[in-house]
């Protein structure tokens, strides 16, 4: 059942999912698509021009602005910030210009993180809190720093992978079995073993 809290202001038109819970003053806009078996915290804003898949979690005070599309699984941590115009002034208008930003599915956007816009962020990226991510983000990566810089590889547990940055090899996560190889400078899953 979906649940939403009386302080909270879902406009017209927006689609939000079964079992999605949505609390204390949160405004929708009535074009945002938002999936089953969600989380929006306290004082969320989700605009027009949004799309959010299924089990996303947006923690408090996250503003999740036109051009930004949340796939499955995706965890927002409090206070992290979207972008949507890269070179924003108060007198010009720019909203012809607003940039995509894509996170896959699995991804973790820790707590007051900047997700620069038109940056897409792969699959189970883990993006460590007050990192500013002005650059795409390979799958599984590990990000952190300002302006933020890989330093490692996640399982899709959420647990740092024993592998270097680039070369080849394989590991295997230990609370899951799941086995990932890399190869040059990208991260697969490849099977649990």
């Amino acid at each position: 059942m979906t649940f939403i809290h009386e302080t909270a202001i879902v406009d017209d038109g927006a689609v939000i999912g079964a079992g999605t819970r949505v609390w204390h003053w949160v405004h929708i806009c009535g074009g945002a698509v938002i999936g089953e078996g969600c989380s929006l915290g306290q004082n969320v804003f989700v605009g027009n021009k949004v799309t959010i898949g299924n089990n996303v979690k947006i923690q408090n005070n996250v503003s999740v602005y036109d051009n930004v599309v949340l796939e499955d699984d995706v965890f927002c941590g409090p206070s992290m910030v979207f972008t949507n115009v890269y070179n924003p002034r108060s007198a010009v208008s720019r909203k012809d210009e607003y940039r995509f930003t894509r996170v896959a599915k699995g991804v973790t956007l820790g707590a007051n993180c900047t997700i620069v816009c038109g940056n897409d962020i792969g699959e189970y990226a883990f993006v460590g809190a007050g990192a500013v991510v002005n650059q795409p983000v390979k799958p599984y990566a590990l990000m952190v720093g300002v302006p933020a810089r890989q330093a490692g590889w996640m399982s899709r547990f959420g647990e740092q992978l024993d592998l270097p940055l680039t070369g080849e090899g394989e590991t295997v996560c230990p609370h899951t079995g799941d086995c990932y190889q890399l190869m040059g400078s990208e991260v697969t899953f490849v099977a649990k073993e």
